[in-house]
C-alpha cells in the first residue's frame, strides 16, 4: 500500500479546513449543516480520506458553493489571475478529480475569472450519484450529454438524455445523474451563479 497522498486530495483538504473556518464553524456545526459525519469531515481536512461525489455535493452545499469550487486547483487560479487575458488550458496539463468510490470523474474546463462554470463529467457504467437540493442553490445550471445516456433524476421526474440532448435546471431539488447502461456517459455542466442568499 503506497503512502503517497494525492496532491488533489490535499487540495480539497485544505478548501474545506479553510471555508469552515472562515465561517467559524466547528466540525460538528459543519457536519449539522452538511450531513457529513464529523469523523469523516476530519478525515477529509488531514487528507486522509478523498471525498465522494455525493460528500463534496453535500459539503459545497453546507458552504453555498458550487462544486467546482471545492475542487478547484488554486495553482489554476493563481495562473489565470496572474496573466489576466485568454489562455490556452491544454488536455494533458489538465488535472481530474475522480470519486474514489465510483470512479465518477470530474475535469473543470474554465477558468476562475470566466463568468461561467464549464466541467466535462465522466459518469463510469451502472454508477448512480445523488446530491441534496442546497447544491442546486443559488446557481443556474444546464446540463449537456456530449456521449452515452444520462438517465437524470430532478426530485421525482426522470429525464432519459441521450448524446447532443440538454436540460436547463429548475428551483433546486434532489437530483441523481445515473448511468444505467453498459458504457460510459461523458457530459458537460456549465453553471452560472445566480442570487446570492
Amino acid at each position: 500500500m503506497s503512502n503517497i497522498v494525492d496532491p488533489l486530495v490535499l487540495r480539497i483538504a485544505a478548501r474545506v479546513r479553510t471555508e469552515r473556518e472562515r465561517r467559524r464553524w466547528t466540525l460538528a456545526q459543519l457536519a449539522e449543516a452538511s450531513g457529513v459525519s464529523q469523523a469523516m469531515i476530519s478525515r477529509i481536512e488531514r487528507g486522509e480520506s478523498s471525498p465522494t461525489a455525493v460528500v463534496v455535493g453535500k459539503l459545497s452545499a453546507a458552504f453555498q458553493l458550487s462544486i467546482a469550487s471545492l475542487v478547484a486547483l488554486p495553482e489554476e487560479a493563481q495562473e489565470d489571475t496572474a496573466t489576466g487575458a485568454a489562455g490556452v488550458r491544454r488536455l494533458a496539463d489538465a488535472s481530474e478529480w475522480r470519486d474514489p468510490d465510483t470512479g465518477y470523474r470530474r475535469r473543470q474546463i474554465t477558468g476562475p475569472r470566466f463568468p461561467a462554470e464549464i466541467a466535462e463529467i465522466r459518469l463510469p457504467a451502472r454508477t448512480r450519484v445523488p446530491y441534496p437540493a442546497a447544491a442546486f442553490a443559488f446557481v443556474r445550471q444546464v446540463v449537456w450529454v456530449l456521449d452515452g445516456r444520462l438517465t437524470f433524476h430532478e426530485g421525482d421526474t426522470v429525464h432519459e438524455l441521450d448524446a447532443g440532448d440538454t436540460i436547463e435546471l429548475g428551483e433546486p431539488t434532489p437530483r441523481v445523474f445515473a448511468n444505467t447502461t453498459d458504457a460510459e456517459c461523458r457530459y458537460a455542466v456549465v453553471l452560472s451563479r445566480g442570487t446570492q442568499p
